[in-house]
């Protein structure tokens, strides 16, 4: 509406000088006035804007009323439009009962007979102008509430759509709880199955060493198929968290070098896999295990953008970074990884969310929507950078920035028989519930030359320290069942305080601390277990609380 129309006065008088008389009075009374030809042309103002109308009675008696009438009955909650109806003498409702029909179709209308005295026709109309502007007042208020109304009803929307958001990742939540409580458990038994096997696979290949070619090819074979196994382990105990992160040096080159077969296999044939590494690549500060997973999802990601094939590099190389530069880490040496695909790549809304936990791109069932925030929260944890770009229809690379460290990796290297024999047997006290990794870590054990008793739960095992003084090591599994390794190895240690005590467990999850004792993870082999071994029983007291500062992988899920 044309606020300088809202309040005019409206004239329907189109016989004589009723209307020029009336548009006069209201004029010099400071009224803005127009006067109409018809019920047509009245209707036509009204739609503009007006503040109330006058209209004489002889107007109304042989026109259609008709779209006077629709007008008036489609108006606005709000609006009840104002009429002063200039009858003629003794035209009043209580003379003229004909009027009353004017009153059912005006509705909101006061009578003036003619003639009228100036006052009386001013009266009426202030009256009327200031009914409209209290209904003008009245819309405004409608429209505030209105408002508000929208409002509220936008927010409750939002709200119960945050709320089903929070609810369904609440949902992929526990979900993943479940599958990683689930993957744990499947973990730990299969280390506990490996661990004879590569036990005896390490044990025959030492005996057979060099007397038979063919069975030494077949036993290395299914020794590596077991160290795969054991990988393939350490990745399912990342992925459910029960892994703790344990950050050294590490050749970067070296472990992609070692990753090539499976990154292949995992990204299939019509992908094209280039990796290159520098030459001068210093060692960098990271948990090999966790690396090898974030690299990999990364790949899989890469893979999942290229449905029809293409091209994924890998390129490793050391960056210098200064004050200031991005990303914004602290002024040093790093490794920079960089995972580059030529795929369908991100816009920049998508990739502004990407790493933010259970966003995904995906269908329904393909993706957890964590696998990013989990790269992003081990790169924070490691003290580095995770730095995502993209172009839409152009491809994805993804940088992991890991701080260079001036420590080498430990090398590994395969010690010889004579490296393996302790400096003097021991009596070994062996402590699992499971037979068969009981008997092969005895088998191990006696193969080091070691004297070895064996049982099968930590009451009986209590029973042979107090009964057997010249037992010198305890190696005990850590779950087992009515008294676990922690609660064994302390009982040990109150009832022969200087005893070393070696934990072996195929399970990495968080426990009560105890201190001073070293651990050994399952599977493991002869190697292991004997330096293992000959760490508890030379320095026991200087090894760290295995699990006294330990923490779950990625804390950002």
């Amino acid at each position: 509406m044309i606020p300088h129309l809202s309040e005019r006065a409206l004239i329907l008088a189109p016989l004589g000088r009723d209307a020029e008389v009336a548009a006069a009075m209201l004029a010099e009374a400071g009224f803005n006035t127009l006067a109409c030809h018809s019920i047509e042309h009245l209707v036509a103002e009204m739609d503009k804007g007006a503040g109330f109308g006058v209209i004489a009675e002889e107007a109304l008696r042989t026109a259609n009323l008709a779209p006077l009438a629709r007008w008036i009955g489609a108006q606005p909650e709000w609006s009840d439009f104002p009429f002063i109806l200039l009858t003629l003498r003794g035209g009043g409702l209580e003379r003229n009962p004909a009027a009353r029909r004017y009153l059912d179709t005006l509705g909101n209308v006061t009578f003036l007979e003619r003639p009228f005295h100036p006052t009386t026709l001013l009266s009426l109309a202030r009256s009327a102008r200031r009914g409209r502007q209290r209904q003008y007042e009245a819309r405004a208020r409608l429209e505030e509430l209105h408002a508000l109304a929208a409002d509220l009803e936008q927010r409750v929307e939002q709200r119960t759509a945050e709320r089903q958001a929070a609810l369904e990742q609440l949902h992929e939540a526990q979900k993943l709880e479940t599958l990683g409580q689930l993957t744990g458990g499947v973990a730990h038994d299969f280390n506990n199955l490996l661990t004879p096997i590569i036990g005896a696979l390490d044990l025959l290949q030492r005996r057979t060493e060099g007397a038979d070619g063919r069975a030494a090819r077949w036993i290395a074979n299914a020794l590596q198929s077991g160290e795969r196994a054991k990988t393939l382990v350490q990745r399912l105990l990342g992925f459910a968290r029960r892994q703790e992160l344990r950050s050294g040096p590490v050749d970067i080159a070296s472990l992609m070098n070692g990753m090539r077969d499976l990154i292949s296999s995992s990204v299939g044939s019509t992908v094209e896999l280039q990796l290159s590494c520098s030459a001068d690549l210093p060692p960098a500060l990271a948990d090999p295990n966790q690396l090898e997973l974030a690299i990999l999802n990364l790949c899989v990601n890469a893979r999942d953008a290229m449905p029809a094939g293409g091209l994924l590099i890998i390129g490793v190389e050391p960056v210098l970074l200064s004050p200031g530069s991005e990303p914004r880490l602290a002024p040093g040496l790093y490794v920079r990884l960089s995972v580059i695909d030529t795929g369908t790549g991100m816009d920049s809304q998508t990739l502004a969310h990407a790493v933010e936990p259970f966003f995904s791109t995906k269908d329904v069932g393909r993706g957890t929507g964590l696998g990013l925030s989990m790269v992003h929260g081990l790169m924070a944890q490691l003290g580095g950078a995770f730095i995502l770009s993209s172009v839409e229809g152009e491809g994805t690379r993804a940088d992991l920035y890991l701080p260079a460290t001036d420590a080498l990796p430990d090398a590994a290297t395969a010690p010889g028989s004579d490296d393996l024999l302790p400096a003097q047997p021991l009596s070994v006290l062996i402590v699992d519930d499971e037979p068969l990794v009981r008997r092969g870590i005895g088998e191990m054990l006696r193969n080091l030359g070691h004297h070895v008793i064996e049982a099968d739960g930590g009451a009986e095992a209590l029973g042979m320290v107090a009964a057997l003084p010249d037992i010198d090591v305890v190696v005990t599994d850590y779950k087992m069942p009515r008294m676990d390794g922690a609660e064994f190895a302390r009982r040990v240690r109150e009832t022969r305080p200087g005893m070393p005590v070696l934990l072996i467990s195929g399970y990495t999850g968080a426990a009560d601390p105890v201190e001073g004792l070293p651990r050994l993870n399952k599977p493991f082999g002869l190697a292991e277990l004997a330096a293992a071994l000959r760490r508890a029983t030379e320095q026991p007291e200087t090894v760290a609380p295995p699990f006294a500062a330990e923490q779950p992988v990625l804390d950002e899920v």
